[in-house]
C-alpha cells in the first residue's frame, strides 16, 4: 500500500487530533476535511474539536474508517493499533515521529499495512 492508494480512500480517523491549530493533529484534521474526507478525531482528552464530536476509541466511530492517520507518540499507538486490528480497520499511516521498530513489529504480527509520511507533505498542491 502506497501513501497515494491511502490518499484515495474517503474515510479516515486521526488517533492524536486536538484542539490547537498549531499542531499536526489539529493541522492534519483540518487538512483532510478541507480536502472532501469524512475525517472523525479520536482522542480521549477531547469530546470536541472544532465543533465535531471526538471519540475517545475507535470502536465509539459512528462508521469504520478506511485509513487511520497516527498522529501519537509510538508509546500511545500500542491500544489503538490492537483496537484497529479487531475492528479490521488495516490501513495506518503514520506521521514522522510516530512509528518505531516496536511499532512495526506490532503491525506485522497484528497484520497491519502502514506507510509513514506527513499528510500536509503528501496533500500539498492539491485543492
Amino acid at each position: 500500500m502506497t501513501t497515494d492508494e491511502l490518499l484515495e480512500k474517503k474515510v479516515w480517523a486521526v488517533v492524536g487530533a486536538n484542539t490547537d491549530p498549531e499542531k499536526f493533529g489539529n493541522r492534519i484534521y483540518r487538512r483532510l476535511l478541507e480536502l472532501g474526507y469524512r475525517v472523525y478525531p479520536v482522542n480521549p482528552r477531547y469530546t470536541e474539536i472544532d465543533g465535531a464530536p471526538c471519540y475517545a476509541t475507535l470502536s465509539l466511530l459512528p462508521e469504520k474508517p478506511d485509513v487511520l492517520n497516527m498522529v501519537v507518540a509510538p508509546r500511545y499507538a500500542e491500544g489503538f493499533l490492537t483496537e484497529a486490528a479487531s475492528l479490521s480497520i488495516r490501513d495506518i499511516w503514520f506521521q514522522p515521529g510516530t512509528y518505531s521498530e516496536e511499532i512495526a513489529a506490532l503491525c506485522d504480527r497484528l497484520s497491519l499495512h502502514s506507510v509513514q509520511g506527513c499528510v500536509l507533505v503528501e496533500t500539498a498542491g492539491r485543492i
